[in-house]
């Protein structure tokens, strides 16, 4: 949806082109916006705004295909049992900072677990332990435990997929 915003100038400008058009130059379309002009072209504009208002976004909602958790294969794809808490636990404690496609994550500040090479689940416990590569811009220990091994085993099975 947010591809569309810088579509709206562009729309506006075309009606406002079609709107002079149909008036046969700007002083003719001033001087029907300002009496109101025929009936028909009311009706006209009406329709033009509903249409467009109703099938731009009617085409956005049928292109987006499935959502159930994430991008590509991975959206209709159902975890169970230790991926499912994994899963849980990252878009609570991990989504807001690191970028990762499976749960349609796109974090500011730390990285995009996709693009990084070598992601297994011994890397990113070391990562939860040390606070990522130890410069401060996680906390160390975020998760312990079994939380830790299940975002761990989570990120290791759908990191760059």
């Amino acid at each position: 949806m947010e591809f569309l915003i810088p579509l709206i100038p562009f729309v506006v400008a075309g009606i406002v082109v079609i709107f002079i058009a149909f008036w046969g130059g700007p002083s003719a379309a001033r001087e029907a916006y300002l009496t109101r002009g025929r009936r028909g072209f009311t009706i006209t504009m009406l329709l033009l705004y509903a249409g467009l208002g109703i099938a731009i976004p009617a085409a956005v909602i049928a292109a987006r295909g499935q959502s159930v958790g994430g991008t590509g294969s991975l959206r209709s794809e159902e975890v169970s049992g230790t991926l499912k808490d994994g899963k849980a636990l990252f878009i609570q404690t991990c989504k807001s900072c690191h970028t990762l496609a499976a749960v349609d994550a796109h974090g500011v500040t730390g990285p995009n677990l996709d693009e990084l090479g070598g992601v297994d689940k011994q890397r990113v416990l070391r990562a939860i332990k040390v606070g990522g590569t130890g410069d401060g811009r996680m906390p160390p220990e975020l998760l312990t435990g079994a939380d830790a091994d299940a975002v761990a085993t989570y990120v290791a099975a759908v990191a760059g997929r």
